[in-house]
């Protein structure tokens, strides 16, 4: 197993790595609308969304992936009305064919996020 980090995503917010790679497949850890220069969280659902699909990208790149190897992702939405939105701005970053995906609403997230995001990926054989 081995860790993946990167300084152009926030740093993980507790004993967890950014993501782990094992044996080709990357498992993201949860990401918020945190801007990783100034480690503060964005206002507002569309800037969280926006941050949290930033953040999930440099991920990938450092593993040397794109959204193009994404085999699943969990949301997780502090308000379901917010579905709709999430969907347009999942649209920008994904393509056919959709990786497999469940979106849940929450209680409360941490640092008081609106969104949260995580992935699997695999690389390409």
């Amino acid at each position: 197993m081995q860790a993946i980090n990167t300084n152009q995503a926030p740093p993980a917010i507790g004993p967890y790595s950014q993501a782990v790679l094992s044996n080709g497949v990357l498992y993201i850890s949860g990401q918020l609308g945190i801007d990783p220069v100034s480690g503060n969280m964005a206002e507002g659902f569309e800037q969280q969304a926006n941050l949290v699909f930033a953040n999930l990208k440099a991920i990938l790149e450092a593993a040397g992936m794109s959204f193009r190897n994404v085999v699943k992702a969990s949301v997780f939405l502090l308000d379901m009305n917010n579905f709709a939105a999430l969907n347009e701005i999942y649209a920008r970053n994904f393509s056919s064919p959709f990786p497999a995906r469940e979106a849940v609403q929450v209680a409360r997230l941490p640092r008081d996020g609106e969104v949260e995001i995580s992935l699997i990926a695999m690389r390409e054989s």
